[in-house]
This record gives structure tokens, sequence and C-alpha cells, in this order.
């Protein structure tokens, strides 16, 4: 999918191993608790849009398509977290075929969040994300954030624009973890064009946050994320800066900005980080 089109949702790429150690951030009930908000706020406004609908934030896409698609992934996930992957393909024509697309939608969610708490804090499972806590937390997590944004994007079909920051319901302590899992998970798995103005190092600082992230680009491409203190040395490495409020730069750094990017920071990173997740 081209820059600066949003990211998609779906099946990642190469299995990573997992974190020895979690980085602080929601509990996992937190993280449960906002995935079935997301999939909740998704089902009403994909109901209130129409299944016609186009997708502002997914041009490509109806909200029929987003339904399925997030149904799909919904129970591709729940078979990781129950030990025993399925292929997702078999999910996508069943969401089409079903003679109700938004009951399959909430069976899909409901079973993801039972197959979450079965799961054992042992599980054994693929994860697909550099920086990766363990299978359980991961599958959770990801899904959470997966949910959230598409969720965003049934809210931006039905009010036929971009939803801004303060219009959903995210709370700053989610999108500050989203921010993480980007930042700290997706990016680094790909190589980046280098910033603008002859930067290496790029700073992300969520207003008012105890952590901020330091994104380096060496000349090869090669991109590492490190977690810093708010107020760490480290900081002063860095060229340039994204900042804003928790929520906005979790929509923004996931290409959901209600509006086109001002600065050209914010249209490099459009332009080169096109996660498909």
């Amino acid at each position: 999918m081209p820059a600066p089109t949003p990211a998609r949702g779906g099946p990642g790429g190469p299995a990573e191993p997992a974190r020895p150690a979690e980085a602080a951030g929601p509990t996992f009930d937190e993280l449960g608790d906002a995935l079935g908000a997301a999939s909740t706020v998704l089902r009403a406004n994909a109901m209130a849009a129409g299944l016609g609908a186009p997708v502002p934030t997914c041009p490509e896409w109806t909200v029929l398509d987003l339904v399925v698609h997030q149904g799909m992934v919904h129970r591709w996930a729940a078979s990781h977290l129950r030990g025993a992957p399925v292929e997702p393909e078999r999910f996508e024509r069943e969401g089409r075929e079903s003679p109700d697309v938004l009951d399959w939608f909430d069976e899909g969610a409901t079973d993801l969040l039972q197959a979450a708490v079965d799961a054992p804090d042992d599980l054994e499972a693929e994860v697909f994300l550099r920086d990766a806590p363990a299978p359980r937390r991961f599958w959770t997590r990801r899904q959470c954030h997966e949910t959230t944004m598409h969720a965003v994007d049934a809210l931006g079909a039905r009010l036929r624009r971009p939803a801004r920051p303060e219009e959903t319901w995210i709370r700053p302590a989610i999108a500050l973890d989203g921010i993480d899992e980007l930042l700290a998970g997706f990016v680094p798995r790909r190589r980046l064009a280098p910033p603008p103005g002859g930067a290496s190092h790029v700073l992300v600082r969520p207003d008012a946050a105890d952590v901020v992230w330091l994104v380096a680009v060496a000349g090869d491409g090669r991109v590492t994320t490190r977690r810093v203190g708010a107020s760490s040395p480290e900081t002063l490495s860095a060229q340039r800066t994204l900042a804003g409020p928790p929520v906005d730069l979790y929509l923004r750094l996931w290409n959901r900005a209600a509006a086109e990017p001002a600065d050209e920071l914010q249209r490099w990173w459009r332009r080169s980080v096109s996660v498909k997740w």
C-alpha cells in the first residue's frame, strides 16, 4: 500500500523473539477492556454508517470491507491465542458470506476476548514484532491497537471525514502504548529514507508523558528505537521532534490524522512509514 494511505491491518511478517521484560504500560486487563471498547465502537459506527459507505481513512474500502477484515483478524488472533493458528483466508470468505456480518463480527470479537482470558501466561505462540512482549500479552495488545485504529476508521465512515482526536473515546494511556508498539515494534522492521534536513535522530515526545522515544535512522536506512526518560540527556541528540497530545500523536503516527501534514517532518513520516498491520 503506497504512502501516505493509512496502514491496514492483517497478519504480520516473520516471527521475532519475545522480549525478556515488558515495558511499562497498560495492564493486561486494561488492554482487554480497550479491545472490547474498540470492538463496540467499530460495530456501532459501522451500523450507523451503513455497510456500503466509503471509509475516508482507507480510501479503497467500504465499511463492509472494514468489518470483514477486522472480523477475520480477530479470529486469526484468537487461533494463535489458543495455540492452533488457522490460515485467515477462510475467515474472510466466511464473513462475506454471513447473512448478518455485524453479528458475525460480534461473535469474533467476543471469542477473541475469551481466548485472551483463557490463554495461559506461559503461552507458546508466534509473535511477529521486534521487542515483542510474551505471546499472551502480545496478541491482546496487537488486537487492542489494530481494533482501535479500525474503529477510528469506522467512526470516520460515519462522520464522512477523518475523526479528530477529541471525537474519539481513546484514553491517553492506551495511546501511549500504541505509540510504543509502533515505534519499538513495527518501525525497526524496515529501512527508512533519511529524515528531512539531514537529521538522523527524531524524538517522539507526547505531551506530559514520562517516556519519549528516540528514533535513529542510520545512513543505510536501518532504524533503531530507544525508550528514554522525558528528561534524559539522550534526548539532546535529536535534531527533529514529533510532539503533541498522546491521542493526537497516536492518530498522526498511524496516519489517521484529520488534516494533511503541515510540516516537512510529518510529511516525511507519512511518506516513509507505511506499516501493514
